[in-house]
């Protein structure tokens, strides 16, 4: 409890800065490398181009570019909030909100017209607990920009409080967020996508679960025919749950991957808040064992977690691992919806079969012999 309490103060003392900042600096788009962001918004705005946490019924479009500053290492990410520096920070060099749904779909239409057949796909991040609209843009142009994404990037802001006090609130905005969620992926498809991947991360799995659920419902097997893959990082997902909505989906998409760690400490935190510290989120390692009767892949990122700027987000901030996921973008693009296994993707790392038949990832020097 000692431990738990210093980690609480800890937070408290990060939540006094103003991470809902993010100013719009057009020089930035001189400085750094310049990567476009199309987002999708439930967040209710509170200025011309300003999204806080409070709730919105109306689901808003925005084509945002982030400039990336020079010279940093891969995975590291660094914010300015209120003062950004582009030689150092990523910076929002440009917002525009488009007017309605048409708008946004002729844009991307147009967009992914210039890209050859194989790449008119479309990515679509969901973020996690305490986060900003902003911080979600960088992150999703970081792991793009590190990994050399094909297609186009898109976030699903949902409105998290950005604020690591406020975790009740986050996790019923998630709930809130599900028909918008939807309605992003029904626009996506409807602007012209070959391909759709969804890739949540920690409290963004409970919403992209549901999502699924919801959309099943509606029209059985929708995920599966539409969708070219699942991707669940550091999923905040209570195992029970997780097991209920997959038993709903009646043709999940493929491939379907879940990265755990065995050194997520965010996730045994959420655990003793959800009064659940004796049972695993679905991030945590020990859960592979409850699920491996699905038909999804448990990824193990436990022995990277160490040299990653963030334990709870380990495949987006370690160098190796990105360098794992570009390397396997670059040799069978990436979560390719023909590939059986997402094991035969995997490259630049030592790769085994655990006791559950999840794939664990160790640094090449860290090999069995």
């Amino acid at each position: 409890m000692k431990h738990i309490g210093l980690v609480l103060a800890f937070l408290a003392l990060a939540s006094c800065v103003d991470r809902s900042a993010s100013p719009t600096v057009p020089e930035a788009l001189e400085i750094g490398s310049n990567y476009r962001v199309f987002a999708a918004s439930t967040r209710l705005p509170e200025g011309p181009d300003s999204f806080g946490y409070r709730r919105s019924d109306q689901l808003r479009y925005l084509n945002l570019t982030v400039s990336i500053p020079p010279n940093r290492e891969p995975g590291t990410l660094r914010f300015g909030y209120g003062n950004p520096n582009p030689r150092r920070n990523f910076t929002m060099a440009n917002r525009e909100i488009f007017p309605d749904a048409a708008a946004f779909r002729a844009d991307l239409r147009h967009t992914m017209n210039a890209h050859p057949l194989k790449n008119k796909e479309v990515t679509i991040f969901v973020h996690g607990f305490n986060a900003t609209q902003s911080e979600t843009a960088f992150r999703a142009a970081q792991l793009a920009h590190d990994i050399d994404m094909p297609g186009e990037m898109m976030v699903y802001s949902w409105p998290s409080r950005g604020n690591p006090l406020a975790y009740a609130y986050d996790s019923d905005s998630a709930l809130f967020a599900r028909d918008g969620l939807e309605q992003t992926l029904r626009e996506v498809k409807a602007a012209g996508a070959r391909r759709i991947l969804l890739v949540a991360h920690s409290m963004g799995s409970l919403l992209t679960m549901e999502t699924l659920r919801q959309l099943d419902i509606k029209d059985p097997g929708w995920a599966g025919r539409n969708l070219g893959g699942v991707i669940l990082i550091s999923p905040d997902l209570d195992v029970d749950v997780f097991r209920k909505q997959m038993s709903l989906i009646s043709n999940p998409p493929r491939p379907f991957v879940v990265f755990v760690s065995a050194k997520d400490k965010i996730l045994n935190l959420s655990a003793r808040l959800r009064g659940t510290h004796n049972t695993p989120r679905l991030g945590n390692r020990s859960s592979a064992q409850l699920v491996s009767d699905l038909p999804i892949e448990i990824v193990d990122t436990t022995e990277f977690s160490d040299t990653a700027g963030s334990a709870h987000f380990v495949p987006a901030t370690s160098p190796a691992l990105l360098a794992m996921l570009q390397g396997a973008r670059q040799m069978n693009r990436t979560f390719r919806q023909d590939e059986t296994s997402f094991e035969s993707m995997i490259v630049g790392v030592s790769v085994e079969r655990g006791p559950d038949s999840e794939i664990i990832l160790r640094p090449l020097s860290d090999s069995p012999r």
